[in-house]
Parts: C-alpha cells; sequence; structure tokens
C-alpha cells in the first residue's frame, strides 16, 4: 500500500511495460531496505514503467544527428507527465511513508520536482543544441555547450540545498536522507542511459 497525495495506491494498470534493463534493476536494487518478495517484485515493476517512459523521452529528444528532427510539442508533454506520474509512484513505493508524513511531504515534493522540471528543461536543450551542432562542432560551440551544462549541474546542486531544510521539516532525517538517494538513484538512471546514447565530441 501507498500513500500518494493522500490517496492509496496498491498497484499499476496492467497495461504498462515492465522493466528488462539489468543494469537499471542494479541502480534501484539498493533502494529497498529488505522487503518482501512481492513488494520486491512490485517495486521493481513500478521503477521498470518509470524506466520505460524515461527512456521514451529520450527517444523523443533525441540526441544522435540523425534524431534533430523537432518533435510534436504535444507528444513530449504527454510523456514528460507520464514521467512525472510513474517517477512519484516510484518514490512514494521506496519511502514507505505514514499518512502524516505522506500529508506534509508531498506538497514539498511537487514544489521541488517542478523547479526540477526547468532544469531537465535546459538540459534537453543543451543535448538538442549538441545533437544540431554535432557534425559541425567549433570550439566556441563546444565550449558554450560545456559551459552550459556546468551552470546547469550547479544549479541543481544548489537546488538540493536549497530544499534541504524544508524536507528536514517535513521528515526525519532518516527519511530525507532516503528521499535523497532514491532522487540520486533516478538521476543516476538518467545519466546512465545519456551517457550511453551521447557520443563523445569528435
Amino acid at each position: 500500500m501507498i500513500m500518494c497525495n493522500g490517496k492509496k495506491h496498491t498497484r499499476w494498470n496492467d497495461g504498462r511495460l515492465p522493466c528488462t534493463q539489468r543494469q537499471v534493476q542494479k541502480l534501484v536494487h539498493h533502494a529497498w531496505t529488505k522487503p518482501k518478495e512481492e513488494d520486491k517484485a512490485m517495486r521493481a515493476k513500478r521503477t521498470g514503467t518509470f524506466v520505460v517512459a524515461l527512456l521514451a523521452m529520450i527517444t523523443l529528444v533525441g540526441v544522435s544527428p540523425a534524431w534533430t528532427q523537432e518533435k510534436p510539442a504535444d507528444n513530449m508533454q504527454i510523456v514528460r507527465d507520464k514521467i512525472r506520474a510513474d517517477k512519484k509512484l516510484v518514490v512514494a513505493a521506496n519511502m514507505q511513508l505514514t499518512e502524516s508524513e505522506a500529508t506534509a511531504f508531498w506538497p514539498v515534493y511537487d514544489s521541488y520536482q517542478k523547479e526540477l522540471g526547468l532544469l531537465r528543461d535546459r538540459s534537453l536543450s543543451v543535448i538538442k543544441e549538441y545533437a544540431a551542432n554535432y557534425e559541425t562542432m567549433s570550439n566556441e560551440t563546444a565550449k558554450k555547450l560545456l559551459e552550459d551544462h556546468l551552470a546547469i549541474e550547479r544549479d541543481h546542486q544548489k537546488l538540493r540545498e536549497a530544499y534541504l531544510p524544508k524536507f528536514r521539516k517535513v521528515l526525519s532525517e532518516k527519511k530525507v536522507a532516503r528521499y535523497y538517494q532514491i532522487e540520486n538513484k533516478i538521476d543516476a538512471i538518467m545519466k546512465y542511459q545519456l551517457g550511453s546514447e551521447i557520443p563523445l565530441v569528435e
């Protein structure tokens, strides 16, 4: 049973896809603390569904020169909405919040995710610009893209630090640490997949 925005969730819809990537399963495995076998299977399925949506978004964005065509904005928004919803259930499944904790936690979480989304959009813009310039990359463009990437990384760290006191107001220190671990693992999944898709500068 999962508490998410005051609602109880017990399972996924039957039509959602399971995860088939061993690397992803290894990344999320340690987010679980000695779960029962049925709980472990359910969490793997939830995490797998989130990863499928994430990979779909990466595919829509495109990271190679052959994928630089513009994609419909409404399709991208659908994928973004699905990723947000699936991620929320992954977080809920692993946080094991009480009803009172959930009531206090989710508004802070939603606010944090909104600001994270702005950073993700900036990252996707950098990836698109990289793809568009990959075959004709100049030193000036390479410098700009690297500086843009590092600026996003710095802003991400500032955001994490800015929200730490807010999460500490609504959760115990152990659960705050657990949440930040979950975010780190999700971020690692994204970086792993992007790293395997984006070619090195020639």
